[in-house]
């Protein structure tokens, strides 16, 4: 797989973020690939920490089950980190993309 490719196929759910990690894992570091990979991943944690949110808040106050539209935000994420890698940039995803660039050492 071309280096696009896998960092396409890291948004694609947790399933996908693994097997472009392991994909790459074997081959020569690439800083577009490496750089997508720590994007997606952050994406995948702020939506799991998210979900449980608002599961807890759900069922403690169910009127405010409104919230659960919140994973559309988290849907947005990930649809614009596709586009920045079918595009070819390395750009971060807006609001939290920044806070992923200097974390998950171990992709480097």
């Amino acid at each position: 797989m071309d280096k696009k490719t896998l960092a396409i196929i890291s948004y694609i759910t947790i399933i996908g973020w693994l097997i472009a990690f392991f994909r790459y894992k074997d081959k020569e570091r690439d800083p577009f690939v490496t750089y997508h990979l720590k994007q997606s991943l952050g994406i995948a944690i702020i939506s799991l920490i998210l979900g449980s949110a608002i599961n807890i808040i759900a069922h403690i106050i169910p009127s405010l089950s409104i919230i659960a539209y919140a994973n559309i935000a988290i849907l947005a994420l990930w649809v614009a980190g596709i586009i920045n890698a079918m595009s070819g940039r390395r750009k971060a995803v807006p609001v939290v993309g920044p806070m992923f660039g200097n974390k998950f050492s171990f992709l480097m």
